[in-house]
């Protein structure tokens, strides 16, 4: 699980917006640029080029 002081700290790779936390806990989502950052084995995986567009799920 994701500590809060971490999602309070991190900031969208792209275009340095917020990130919210989804529903499942499985990653988190940027509104602006409308991506995906996936969680994997409590890690954000933080790279731009392995976040899925929110129209791909």
């Amino acid at each position: 699980m994701i500590s809060q002081e971490l999602l309070d700290i991190l900031a969208c790779p792209k275009c340095k917006g917020e990130l919210r936390l989804t529903e499942k806990k499985d990653g988190l989502v940027c509104e602006n640029c409308k991506l995906l950052y996936e969680i994997r084995e409590d890690i954000p995986i933080m790279l731009i080029d392995e976040a899925k567009k929110l129209d791909e799920q």
